[in-house]
């Protein structure tokens, strides 16, 4: 599943991709946003995967949004104008759409997506036989055990990687984390969580109790954690 955004003030436009979105197969809509502004917060919590960006709009153009971003996600630029091709491919963004935009032309651009996010069947079956992983902290490359891990934490541009009795923490985005972790160990239950599914000791309504300690699961991600549980449920 793709979490997606809109970051348009036209609201023509808004309706449109939303309505394209919603045709689109796993790709969900996180929010519509007016203005660069609006869509900063969001942004920043590390949950966006891609992001549909206007370029003219007012109080900051779309450039200038994507150049304040730090760790920015995948950008689709969508504008009338085909002036800011050479922008978008010096911001290395995925694909720029002149309006107006064709479906067709969208499900192109989502599906270049796709293929950034979704690791190939190659890489995941490295990270699946592999059963640890380096971390730099604290000006060291840390060997972290799989099996050590019961959860990790985001916490702004930082991840803290809890273990029983010790923690790493370490400069690092949780998507990018996230795709470097084996599949079919690590589950992410919210923007800011990631869990070891073999650590899970209860489902308590909307949260995950793992060595004693209540961790959330965010609406995106429930339906994904409980067709995990059920699947090993008596």
């Amino acid at each position: 599943m793709i979490n997606a955004i809109i970051v348009d003030d036209e609201p023509l436009a808004l309706d449109i991709l939303e309505s394209y979105i919603e045709k689109a197969p796993n790709v969900n809509l996180l929010k519509r946003c007016e203005n660069a502004m609006e869509a900063f917060e969001i942004v920043r919590s590390g949950e966006v995967d891609l992001m549909f960006l206007d370029i003219q709009m007012p109080q900051m153009t779309g450039i200038e949004f994507l150049k304040s971003l730090k760790n920015p996600p995948l950008v689709v630029f969508t504008t009338a104008y085909s002036e800011y091709a050479l922008d978008g491919y010096d911001l290395n963004v995925l694909d720029y759409l002149l309006k107006p935009i064709s479906f067709d032309r969208f499900m192109a651009a989502v599906n270049k997506a796709f293929d950034q996010i979704a690791p190939t069947d190659q890489q995941t079956s490295a990270a699946d036989e592999q059963e640890f992983i380096f971390v730099k902290s604290d000006k060291k490359l840390i060997k972290v055990r799989y099996i050590d891990i019961l959860y990790i934490e985001g916490l702004k541009d930082y991840v803290i990687i809890r273990m029983k009795d010790s923690r790493v923490i370490t400069l690092q985005t949780m998507k990018s984390l996230e795709s470097k972790m084996p599949s079919d160990q690590f589950r992410r239950i919210h923007r800011s969580y990631i869990v070891a599914i073999d650590k899970i000791e209860a489902i308590i309504g909307n949260m995950v109790e793992i060595n004693k300690k209540h961790l959330p699961i965010g609406k995106n991600y429930r339906e994904e954690l409980l067709k995990i549980i059920n699947e090993n449920r008596l």
